[in-house]
């Protein structure tokens, strides 16, 4: 019910709670951020910021030189300090309220790669912790901050009205699915399971719409976001949904570590002007799923006689046979694009 998300992190900067709702404002599912330290999520210029108000006294003891506030839960753990609870402010005194603004990390459209939060809160003890020192000795509940973060700018109708639709997928750098949330499950109508067994993903794609997304897949893999996307999923009962959709993706410590991807539903008539657009600046055909660039009468090996003479997936998809190497069942590739279309049931088409 919040216009935002609740959040919890302990004093050495690691989120100790975030509730589910943060994939609403951020784009990070609940269980990717949980565990993980909090100025992997801030900006640079904010974590300074951000620690100072993790600090009982507005004053926490500075970070080594030598270490990068970017590395934050490494350099922060080793300045953090653990206090006696006789040591500090009672947990009701109004000096541990806190309100200031950071700006986050956003995978979503509407955001330049950051969104400013409002965190309103206090510091608290979280008990239960069960953490020990050097020598072995059981410390005392330290303080955490407890707060609500709130957009600085308030959500537009536009997008309230919009949010109820989009769902978002995670999936690894080939695009495997990983997960997949509750609205997501009700438009496809698969399982998180379903998902996950059916290998790249690719399976799910339209034949005509999938070297135009494997292309975006690429750019997204050379500048970390693919642009929006148009294209066709194969839902539960074998019909074929329109979705717009941006991947993005997410890094850990530098290296890309996965994909999440936020998508739309659309209507039949929106899919299909995008797909004349589409049409005019590509060289061949793609409305009808006819490649002619790629047409030629040589038969592809062990290609079931009925799914060829459909011509549609088998010409489109000619590319990719190049695009696996061989494997252990009919000389296709699984993984290709060619395997993915394969592995498709024919009555979809």
């Amino acid at each position: 019910a919040l216009n935002g998300f609740v959040l919890v992190v302990t004093s050495e900067g690691l989120i100790f709670y975030s509730s589910h709702t943060i994939q609403d404002y951020l784009g990070f599912h609940q269980v990717d951020v949980m565990h993980q330290s909090v100025f992997e999520l801030i900006h640079a210029e904010d974590q300074q910021e951000f620690r100072r108000n993790l600090h009982w006294a507005l004053n926490p003891p500075h970070a080594p030189e030598d270490k990068p506030s970017a590395e934050g839960g490494k350099s922060l753990s080793s300045s953090a300090v653990t206090y006696k609870p006789d040591q500090l402010p009672p947990e009701n005194s109004s000096f541990l309220e806190r309100s200031f603004v950071c700006r986050f990390r956003c995978l979503l459209d509407n955001s330049s790669g950051f969104l400013a939060l409002n965190l309103q809160g206090r510091l608290k003890f979280l008990h239960g912790q069960n953490k020990r020192s050097e020598d072995g000795s059981a410390l005392p509940p330290q303080l955490a901050l407890f707060a609500i973060s709130t957009p600085l700018q308030p959500p537009s109708i536009l997008q309230i009205r919009t949010k109820n639709m989009i769902f978002r997928t995670k999936h690894k750098l080939d695009f495997t699915p990983l997960a997949c949330d509750a609205k997501g499950k009700i438009v496809l109508g698969y399982t998180e399971a379903e998902l996950r067994m059916c290998g790249t993903g690719y399976q799910f794609v339209h034949a005509a719409d999938m070297l135009y997304c494997a292309e975006n897949h690429v750019r997204m893999m050379k500048t970390g976001e693919s642009g929006l996307t148009v294209f066709r999923l194969l839902t539960k009962e074998n019909r074929w949904k329109w979705v717009q959709a941006n991947a993005r993706l997410v890094y850990k410590n530098g290296k890309p570590e996965y994909i999440i991807v936020t998508q739309r539903p659309l209507v039949d008539e929106e899919g299909g002007e995008h797909l004349q657009k589409r049409s005019m600046h590509l060289p061949f055909t793609f409305a009808t799923g006819e490649a002619l660039l790629y047409q030629s009468a040589y038969p592809l090996p062990g290609f079931p006689d009925p799914f060829q003479s459909k011509g549609k997936t088998s010409k489109s998809k000619k590319t990719s046979h190049s695009h696996g190497g061989r494997s252990q069942k009919n000389g296709v590739d699984p993984s290709s694009l060619l395997g993915a279309v394969m592995q498709q049931d024919k009555a979809a088409y």
